[in-house]
């Protein structure tokens, strides 16, 4: 019998909740220090919605920012969909974030501050919408990469002797 643990796989659905996982931004975790999540809407055309229905999505480079009271998503790549012709989409172009006034009044208020910025998370579907989780996020310096990366050799050895007991 598996326990659900609510974190979900790399790239599947979420058992019970279903939530389909398109991608993950893995690297922010270890570059950033995440503060306050949101689930936010993004606007897309149809050939991304079917490029991100196969899996196919990045958001190694990608960043939020604000722009006249609306939230972008730049730097997002979503390729183009192989099977559409000429009204194919521009695989790195801005999209708009869907989010309530109040929310984005907060994050232009947390973001006004200094080395605060706004990271993706991942992109996924929620009952047949896509979705994009973001994060107010502080950058790390490199010492505190290094105790991160200390912390979790520490907890991966703990686990390893739990495990030959």
């Amino acid at each position: 019998m598996s326990k659900n643990t609510g974190k979900s796989k790399a790239k599947g659905k979420d058992e019970g909740s279903g939530i389909k996982v398109v991608a993950r931004n893995r690297r922010a975790r270890f570059e950033f220090e995440l503060l306050e999540s949101v689930e936010a809407g993004i606007v897309l055309t149809g050939t991304e919605v079917k490029s991100l229905r196969i899996g196919k999505a990045s958001l190694e480079e990608a960043y939020a920012g604000l722009d006249h009271d609306e939230v972008w998503l730049y730097g997002c790549d979503i390729p183009e969909y192989l099977q559409a012709n000429r009204m194919n989409h521009k695989p790195k172009r801005p999209r708009k974030l869907l989010l309530h006034r109040t929310q984005i009044d907060k994050l232009d208020a947390k973001t006004s501050d200094r080395g605060i910025t706004i990271v993706p998370l991942q992109i996924y579907f929620k009952d047949g919408m896509a979705k994009v989780e973001i994060c107010l996020a502080k950058g790390k310096k490199l010492h505190d990469k290094r105790e991160s990366m200390k912390k979790q050799d520490a907890k991966r050895e703990i686990d390893r002797a739990l495990r030959q007991r």
